[in-house]
């Protein structure tokens, strides 16, 4: 199995610090503000590159944290008059309910950093007595980016390229530009807490180091995140964390793509930000999900306006096909180990999704093919596509209560006529004339319309 490590810019054998054992983190949502499909992505990226370890065979300890006090937090709770921490409780409610149907499963770990505000400033006096951070006069804490000559080693820039162009405060209490803050001082109204440097709160990136130290203590196997966390936020954790231990952070940086709608990066300030919730409205669960693995994790996605469309698209196509064959052969008994072991073999590739993804035409084209002439083995086949791609969160659902799902978020005008022949069927199976009802289904079925079943009626699917 290899992974891309960011740290080195290349793939490399996955060799876990302690064998069998894979100790995992992943910077989750700053809570200023409801989930969107990026949010929504990389939680999807790290929970099947957990799931998919697990089915390697490691016992996986995954982390997630929920950034509940900054900046955007503070401003964003004093716009709605409550106090930050109600805010930020209220948000990832919010939060956890879009992701609960979203279908991303939680974390061995939740972590917060209201929770460990005592550590962090623990952390942050162990960095001031080894010399690698300073008091201001102000009460804020910085950290000395020229303490850790390896600063620049996940971005591979030096100090001087990442100042270029970038925005930097140039606060008179830092010695030099490049420093940054562990410990900001409190500002009127603003939450904070006590420490020895005065009342406060603590620094973006100084939560992520000790939550991950707390969790897992000097060193983690795998750390990720969207690329767009590389610089400053991932580099000025390895330099805190690793002035601290004296040891390499993480063995593995793991890095997603960000996303562009259109073209344009995804963003508030454009007015492009697509909400998760909103788009659950529209479409299934599984087919955002389909749509965002189908690309590589390492790439950006550009959502253009048929992304999500031809997604559903397609999995409505698979879908027919699977209860085509449950409907004639039954649940399939004994599984197909080509399809899980080529699966496996595009996944041990840098948890590869878009090619595991593109395996399914063909897949399904067999299914097909087997299905008209009779063959009783594309139940076997529908079982195992089932049982392997589940991992990747797809063809969970019962295949009709699917398509009626689909039916129900796209709203179709039924022709007339498929209505009379469906009441037609519906009449005679109240007068148990079986083959009637047979041949009508037939029928409706041959115009592209399917009929569901329910205790007092039933729902006209368009295929």
């Amino acid at each position: 199995m290899r992974v891309y490590n960011t740290l080195t810019r290349k793939k490399e054998e996955f060799i876990p610090l302690e064998e069998g054992k894979v100790k995992m983190y992943a910077c989750g949502i700053t809570v200023s503000g409801e989930a969107h499909v990026g949010h929504g992505y990389q939680a999807l990226i790290y929970d099947v590159m957990r799931k998919y370890l697990e089915k390697r065979g490691y016992k996986v300890t995954y982390a997630r944290n929920y950034t509940d006090v900054d900046d955007k937090i503070i401003a964003r709770s004093n716009e709605a008059g409550v106090p930050a921490d109600i805010y930020a409780a209220e948000m990832i409610k919010k939060i956890n309910a879009v992701m609960a149907e979203f279908g991303v499963d939680d974390p061995t770990l939740w972590l917060k950093a209201t929770e460990n505000i005592g550590n962090i400033i623990k952390f942050i006096a162990r960095l001031i007595d080894s010399g690698h951070a300073y008091p201001a006069p102000n009460g804020d804490v910085y950290f000395s980016v020229s303490s850790f000559k390896r600063y620049g080693c996940l971005s591979n820039r030096s100090v001087e390229d990442m100042l270029d162009g970038v925005r930097v405060d140039n606060d008179e209490n830092k010695r030099e530009p490049a420093d940054f803050a562990l410990w900001k001082a409190a500002k009127k109204g603003e939450i904070c807490w006590d420490s020895p440097w005065g009342r406060g709160r603590p620094g973006w990136h100084i939560e992520c180091s000790v939550m991950n130290y707390e969790a897992f203590g000097e060193q983690i196997d795998i750390h990720g995140g969207g690329r767009d966390l590389i610089f400053p936020h991932h580099e000025n954790e390895i330099a805190q964390t690793e002035s601290l231990t004296g040891k390499q952070f993480a063995k593995y940086w793991t890095h997603n793509g960000l996303i562009k709608v259109n073209g344009q990066k995804m963003s508030k300030s454009l007015g492009n930000s697509l909400l998760l919730e909103d788009l659950l409205k529209k479409y299934t669960n599984e087919a955002i999900k389909f749509a965002l693995l189908s690309n590589n994790y390492r790439n950006d996605i550009n959502i253009t306006d048929d992304l999500f469309p031809e997604a559903e698209k397609h999995l409505t196509e698979f879908y027919a096909v699977i209860k085509a064959v449950e409907d004639k052969f039954g649940k399939g008994k004994k599984g197909n180990a080509g399809i899980d072991g080529k699966f496996n073999a595009d996944m041990d590739e840098d948890f590869n999704t878009a090619l595991a993804l593109s395996e399914l035409y063909g897949l399904f084209k067999t299914v097909s093919a087997k299905l008209a002439n009779g063959d009783a083995s594309c139940a076997d086949d529908i079982l195992q596509i089932r049982n392997t791609y589940s991992l990747l969160g797809l063809f969970k659902k019962d295949a009709m209560a699917y398509l009626a799902e689909v039916a129900a978020k796209n709203p179709v005008e039924i022709p007339e006529g498929v209505k009379a022949l469906a009441e037609k069927r519906w009449q005679a199976k109240l007068a148990r004339d079986w083959a009637t009802a047979d041949k009508l289904r037939g029928e409706i079925d041959a115009m592209g319309y399917m009929v569901k079943d329910a205790k007092d009626g039933y729902d006209i699917i368009k295929r």
